[in-house]
Parts: C-alpha cells; sequence; structure tokens
C-alpha cells in the first residue's frame, strides 16, 4: 500500500473522528442545558401557583410513540447503508424524516389540548407550570428542527449516491444524533409526567 493511500485513509479516519467528537459535544452541552431547565423546575415546583393536578396532554404520549418510531427507521437506514441497500436506505431515511414532521404537528395538538383545558403559557392567564413545559417542549423542538435540517442533507446525499457500505459517516452521525433526540424526549416526558 503506497504512502498517499495511507494518509488519505488516516486523513479519512481523523476526519471521521472529530465529527463524532464535535457530535458528541454538542450532544453533552444539550444534555447540561436540559439539566438545568429541569433543575429549575424542581425549584419552581414548591411556588403557590404551581398547578398540582395538571395531566400531560394525550398528544404528548401519541408524539413519544412517534419519536420511537423515529429512532427505529434511523437504525434500520444505518443497517441497510451498510448492506449496501440504497433504496431500503432511502425508504428509512423519508419515513424519519416524515415521522419527525408528525411528532412535531403531535406537539402543537399537545399545545391545544392544554389551552383547550383552560391553561395558557404566556399572558396573564398562564401559570408557571404551563409555562415549563411550553419551554421545555420548544427547546426540544428547536433541536429537533436542528436534526430535520441534518436529514434533509443526509437524504439529498443520499440521492447523490454520497453513501455505501463503506462511507456511511453521515447517516451514522444523523443517527447518533437522532437517538439522543429520542432518549431526551422520552426523558422529559417522564420527567414532566411524574414529577409534579
Amino acid at each position: 500500500m503506497t504512502k498517499e493511500i495511507m494518509s488519505a485513509e488516516e486523513h479519512k479516519a481523523r476526519t471521521d473522528r472529530s465529527y463524532k467528537l464535535i457530535l458528541w459535544f454538542a450532544m453533552i452541552s444539550m444534555t447540561m442545558m436540559f439539566a438545568g431547565l429541569t433543575s429549575a423546575f424542581v425549584v419552581s415546583k414548591s411556588r403557590k401557583d404551581w398547578l398540582q393536578d395538571f395531566e400531560m396532554p394525550s398528544a404528548f404520549l401519541a408524539s413519544t410513540v412517534v419519536i420511537l418510531m423515529c429512532s427505529l427507521m434511523m437504525w434500520f437506514a444505518k443497517k441497510s447503508i451498510k448492506q449496501d441497500k440504497h433504496g431500503a436506505t432511502m425508504g428509512f431515511l423519508v419515513a424519519t424524516l416524515l415521522l419527525g414532521i408528525a411528532f412535531v404537528w403531535l406537539q402543537f395538538e399537545g399545545f391545544g389540548q392544554v389551552v383547550s383545558q383552560g391553561y395558557f403559557f404566556t399572558g396573564s392567564a398562564s401559570n408557571v407550570t404551563t409555562t415549563f413545559l411550553y419551554v421545555v417542549a420548544m427547546t426540544h423542538m428547536a433541536h429537533l428542527a436542528g436534526g430535520i435540517i441534518s436529514l434533509l442533507v443526509i437524504i439529498y446525499k443520499h440521492f447523490k449516491q454520497k453513501y455505501n457500505a463503506s462511507q456511511t459517516l453521515g447517516i451514522e452521525l444523523g443517527a447518533t444524533y437522532w437517538h439522543f433526540l429520542d432518549f431526551l424526549w422520552i426523558y422529559l416526558f417522564l420527567f414532566l409526567t411524574f414529577f409534579k
């Protein structure tokens, strides 16, 4: 093997490690931000105006199931590209995108359910409980928007045949981020449901 080939392979390996490291730093930063939000939630729970009998909207449970399916589709996409199954990979990537959009729609349905119960997120009719719910869910959706944008890029690159069994980095990074968003939402959902 020539020095040029070894050098190119070493450069690719270093670049791949750098991208993975950057993603992990970003996910750790996001985890710390949500830890701060949930800590503020715990502290605010002692306020007199905290709603003790507030129930999470049913659409949030449905969105939890949908985001679990997103993670599963990304897992299948990653598995398919490693087997050079390009058609199946594209199908799983598009399914992940559609499920991600469905998750966002269900989140807004959940907000509508909260408002229909007579609770508001801002203004004089709002309370701290629903405002926290809104801030936490919207912050998660902002990160999910980043996931949807990256997924669109991955789908475009896959359409242009940039990925194959030996070049899977973009799909691997996308799958890692979607799994992170999935586990993050499950944590937030369980926290907001059971820590009252």
